[in-house]
């Protein structure tokens, strides 16, 4: 039975455009593959920790081989936690509205999190860093609302820093099957913001086949 993740990086949940596409194609493959476990983890809904002092110093003594003390062992027991749904997921679906240029900072907070060593990725000194998340899928969908390709006023190579940094993640930590769907020019009035999301869903839905589990 193939295992979903939701990962919401939106707090409107009633007009958001990148999660009312990530739905609609949640919606279609439930359809396609009705024994999927679907999970939601709403990055505004849930706690996030600080990443403190104790936690800093459980990374470095992981870092070094030091035993880590009963604080810091419950620190990095919080953060593998938080990742575990990552690690249990078949496929992942990101909403991400774009804020300055760049992501919302929820999903830098849980990002920041959870990128640790032995937690999303493995360090060898003589092979350098490996992701521990392979073999996943990944849907990205981009809410914007300006257009940035690179024919717009504003270039997508200055400007754009949400889907090359969400992406250059989901490397880094393992996934190398990523899909993405945009949803942009979400201010230009009701009829653009209209279409684009149809536009968006018909994307989305194409990307099905793409994204099957392996039979």
């Amino acid at each position: 039975m193939p295992r979903l993740l939701h990962l919401v990086a939106s707090p409107r949940s009633q007009r958001s455009a990148s999660t009312e596409v990530a739905v609609h194609f949640i919606e279609r493959w439930r359809a396609r593959h009705p024994g999927t476990e679907v999970r939601t983890l709403d990055l505004w809904q849930c706690q996030l920790p600080e990443f403190g002092q104790v936690a800093m110093d459980a990374k470095y003594a992981g870092l070094s081989g030091t035993p880590l003390t009963p604080a810091q062992e419950q620190a990095w027991t919080t953060l593998r936690e938080l990742a575990a749904c990552l690690h249990q997921a078949d496929v992942l679906v990101l909403s991400v509205p774009l804020w300055n240029f760049g992501i919302p900072y929820k999903l830098k907070h849980f990002i920041d999190l959870v990128s640790q060593k032995d937690i999303l990725f493995s360090f060898d000194p003589q092979r350098g860093f490996a992701g521990l998340l392979r073999g996943k899928r990944a849907l990205a969908v981009y809410a914007r609302g300006l257009d940035y390709g690179a024919t717009s006023f504003t270039p997508a190579e200055r400007f754009d820093l949400q889907k090359p940094y969400v992406e250059a993640w989901l490397r880094f930590v393992g996934v190398a099957d990523i899909h993405s769907v945009i949803v942009e020019k979400t201010i230009y009035g009701p009829d653009e913001d209209r279409q684009s999301r149809e536009r968006a869903k018909a994307q989305a839905e194409a990307l099905l086949d793409a994204m099957a589990p392996a039979p």
